[in-house]
């Protein structure tokens, strides 16, 4: 092992490391440099500057506490915009396949495959019945 990697090895034995939030904002970071390249703007490179070093603060925090709070946290909130990128991809992969339709009773929703022509839907919840065109 090179003397270099064994001082680097030292120095981040108690401290954080890296994390998503860390790789995020690494990441952020990069793609603001290389914006503010072609924009040449001075809020670009102040941005990209500021994600850097939060960036390295955090990696090299020794408050592992706090730091895996706030990766706890952008973990939950990429989540839900993960699920909501999700629902909408499902529901235009529904789309394609199936007509949804809403019972006119109970205003359940009820999927239908496309192309059968006019079908008769059964209500699985008030067991209505109604036609419409699939």
């Amino acid at each position: 092992m090179s003397q270099f990697r064994k001082h680097f090895m030292r120095f981040m034995v108690g401290r954080y490391g890296p994390d998503k939030l860390g790789q995020f904002l690494l990441w952020t970071a990069v793609v603001l440099m290389g914006v503010s390249i072609f924009a040449r703007s001075s809020w670009l490179n102040t941005a990209s500057s500021i994600c850097l070093i939060w960036c390295c603060f955090r990696m090299f925090s020794k408050n592992i506490g706090r730091r895996f709070e706030e990766n706890q946290r952008f973990e939950r909130l990429s989540f839900r915009f993960a699920e909501i990128f999700r629902k909408w991809r499902f529901k235009f992969s529904q789309i394609r396949e199936y007509h949804i339709y809403k019972c006119p009773q109970c205003r359940q929703k009820i999927r239908v495959p496309r192309g059968k022509g006019k079908i008769s839907i059964h209500c699985p919840k008030c067991n209505t019945d109604f036609i419409k065109k699939s």
